[in-house]
């Protein structure tokens, strides 16, 4: 792919009050599956969808994601994160195109304290600070291949953002952002979800990987339990909050549908009161 730089939005003081987030997610759906008919896939819904999160699914997809290989990788798989690649940069261009601005974080520590302040501060100044890969996984080495480490050619401030620094800016404005989803389990879940409803279905095993393998990890993982395999509660001996927890692995391998299967059947819709 060449290097190119991608506008921004150049200072933006706030979002513009025009910009509404499902609106510009939905033209971008209807525009990746014209054949559809506008509006197919009525993402304005994901707004009432909940979920019922089952902890012992979370854990055998945390131990799967623990015993996989850290790179199992062939030509289909390639070709899989090659168009996750192109769906991510299109996705970009939509919400730059929108007016946010992304900045490459290069200050000490993450550049959110918590969801609140990730929603609150795109929402309020139109800009998205991103934390960038090679803070938070360490830089890409010959043993640490992953196709989402490679770079994107999109330029910010003289930062060339990896295509997993791309990934994180429209997973936090799409999966967060827009419909105010959290980064408990819970609202990662939801985040997920949400965001799966903008990729081809065959993409679904790949994200299934980059997001649900590694959010199981990170909060249901054997990493976390007790001699007697159990996830220490925050007031017990042994717990260790998010803050304090490595982040997982990012593994290359395809996940088997049935936990994706499993993942999907967990969400329903409110009902109109």
């Amino acid at each position: 792919m060449s290097r190119r730089r991608l506008p921004t939005a150049g200072g933006a003081a706030a979002m513009p009050t025009e910009v509404d987030l499902t609106a510009v997610a939905q033209s971008y759906v209807d525009s990746r599956a014209p054949d559809r008919g506008p509006g197919a896939t009525a993402l304005a819904r994901l707004a009432d969808v909940t979920v019922r999160l089952d902890a012992r699914y979370c854990r055998e997809v945390a131990e799967y994601f623990d015993r996989a290989p850290l790179v199992e990788f062939d030509p289909e798989l390639a070709d899989l994160y090659e168009r996750l690649k192109v769906e991510n940069l299109r996705q970009y261009q939509a919400i730059v195109d929108a007016g946010i601005e992304v900045r490459p974080w290069s200050a000490p520590g993450q550049p959110y304290h918590g969801s609140r302040e990730l929603i609150a501060g795109v929402r309020e100044t139109g800009v998205l600070h991103v934390y960038l890969t090679s803070s938070g996984h360490g830089p890409a080495a010959p043993t640490g291949f992953h196709p989402l480490r490679e770079p994107s050619g999109v330029v910010v401030g003289g930062v060339e953002l990896s295509h997993n620094d791309v990934f994180r800016a429209v997973h936090d404005i799409f999966g967060h952002v827009m419909f105010g989803n959290s980064f408990g389990p819970v609202g990662e879940f939801k985040a997920t979800y949400c965001h799966l409803h903008m990729y081809p279905v065959e993409l679904h095993p790949v994200l299934f990987v980059e997001h649900v393998g590694q959010l199981c990890w990170f909060f249901f993982g054997p990493h976390l339990r007790d001699p007697q395999g159990r996830l220490p509660a925050p007031t017990e001996p042994g717990y260790r909050s998010p803050a304090g927890r490595p982040y997982a692995q990012q593994k290359v391998f395809p996940f088997p549908q049935g936990y994706i299967d499993q993942f999907v059947s967990m969400f329903h819709y409110r009902e109109p009161a």
